[in-house]
């Protein structure tokens, strides 16, 4: 029988299922003031020098075991990959790549060394029920980590499993956004500064808010103005209607943007829209279904009112033609009709 070395920290236990005793090499620590050990299974397969090989790693620090695991993907490093992929920055509008940094680096503040496999459905879920009181920005969220979770598992190939967001239904954008009705229109002009400025560039311009916010100076040229689809990245020409371009010229300079924060610098989104949601308290429950995206919905509606073709509606709005059919419908069918009628009479009476 092979003498067993007698040496600090090695044991030799039973084991059940083959009926022999196998070495193991004892570690202990203190970790939270608690005193805590494991032992490591050596592999000797009966070889004297070799069990004295393993023990003498062990000591060291250097057995198999004993090397740090290779850390998981986190979302810092998620993040990074998606930021430095040209193959996704070069087809972002600037307003697009400003809305999602600013969501990352709020999901990097508590969570950057995390693990991205970490995260499960019951906790996104729990964060996202957090921030109802702010749904555009809880809604955000729950995107941006789908979109990110997304690009991990199909580009980067991390195989990460299911994505928590899937089934995770949105505060918002899971309904369709209500037109603004003429009452509340009317209370813009007691609305505060940023709001009632904002409200009149969705309107005027048929942007997303998240575009209008960033509307430049620049973009008005005479008769003319240059509008943005915040998704697709793509700029467009179209007529300033002479509303819009009257309510600006009562507004002071104080800038680039026409909502500065700065000379240099616009409004932050969220800030104006903490204004809006502050505003809109004070007209009651009647005015709580209505959001600043409404006002773009609202767009569509004036338009068809005032009897627009849908590819007149979408020239100015470049809303997708289902979505022009939905609000058309909601427009007044009294008032499109007698302008419809009117049109028709003076085309015969001119025949």
């Amino acid at each position: 029988m092979t003498r067993r070395p007698d040496l600090p920290r090695l044991e030799w236990k039973k084991n059940p299922r083959a009926g022999e005793f196998e070495p193991r090499h004892r570690i202990t620590w203190t970790e939270g003031g608690k005193r805590k050990e494991r032992t490591i299974r050596l592999d000797w397969k009966g070889d004297t020098g070799r069990l004295l090989e393993l023990y003498w790693k062990c000591e060291a620090g250097l057995h198999d075991v004993q090397k740090p695991k290779k850390p998981e993907k986190t979302w810092r490093d998620l993040v990074i990959e998606w930021r430095k992929d040209q193959r996704i920055q070069r087809k972002l509008a600037d307003s697009t790549k400003v809305s999602y940094r600013r969501t990352m680096e709020w999901i990097l503040e508590k969570n950057a060394d995390l693990a991205v496999k970490s995260l499960t459905h019951q906790r996104l879920r729990a964060v996202h029920d957090k921030y109802s009181g702010t749904p555009r920005k809880a809604d955000h969220f729950v995107q941006v980590v789908k979109l990110l979770w997304n690009y991990g598992n199909k580009k980067l190939r991390w195989s990460l499993g299911e994505n928590p967001a899937e089934g995770l239904d949105l505060f918002e954008t899971s309904r369709p956004f209500e037109p603004w009705p003429e009452w509340m229109v009317a209370k813009l002009d007691k609305a505060p500064e940023d709001v009632r400025n904002l409200a009149r560039l969705i309107l005027g311009r048929g942007e997303r808010p998240g575009a209008a916010v960033l509307t430049r100076w620049e973009r008005f040229a005479g008769d003319s103005m240059t509008v943005i689809d915040q998704k697709g990245g793509e700029t467009w020409e179209v007529f300033c209607p002479p509303s819009l371009s009257d309510y600006l010229a009562t507004i002071q300079k104080r800038g680039t943007f026409v909502l500065a924060k700065n000379l240099s610098e616009p409004l932050g989104y969220d800030a104006v829209e903490k204004q809006f949601r502050d505003w809109r308290k004070t007209m009651g429950e009647a005015a709580k279904p209505f959001t600043l995206h409404g006002l773009r919905k609202l767009a569509i509606v004036q338009l068809a009112e005032a009897g627009c073709s849908e590819a007149e509606i979408q020239a100015i709005t470049n809303q997708t033609p289902e979505t022009i059919a939905y609000y058309r419908r909601r427009a007044n069918r009294l008032l499109m009709s007698r302008n419809a009628q009117m049109r028709r009479e003076r085309g015969t009476n001119r025949e």
